[in-house]
């Protein structure tokens, strides 16, 4: 299975995607999958649209991708989060 580049993205790319940065490198690390965490801001996703699997993201966009998006705001809020690990599991699977 070939390493997956993940975008990790919010407003500032400092705070939160943080919190939901460590816990991508934990569930990856569960799960024997082999990721490349690159954590930005929201604004900075187009200059990584070739090279990026993944973005994982606490910030709002209406943005299309030519990869999978996740909201992780359940990280923050603690709500839903397990639903939220599932779908960025399966994307990595994919």
């Amino acid at each position: 299975m070939k390493k997956k580049k993940v975008l990790v993205a919010c407003g500032a790319g400092i705070a939160t995607s943080t919190v939901v940065n460590n816990a991508i490198e934990e569930m990856a690390k569960e799960n024997g999958l082999k990721v490349d965490l690159v954590q930005i801001k929201i604004s900075e996703v187009s200059s990584h649209v070739d090279t990026a699997d993944l973005l994982v993201t606490t910030a709002m966009t209406k943005t299309e991708y030519p990869f999978p998006v996740i909201n992780a705001r359940s990280f923050l809020t603690g709500i839903g989060t397990e639903d939220t690990k599932k779908q960025i599991l399966e994307a990595l699977k994919a």
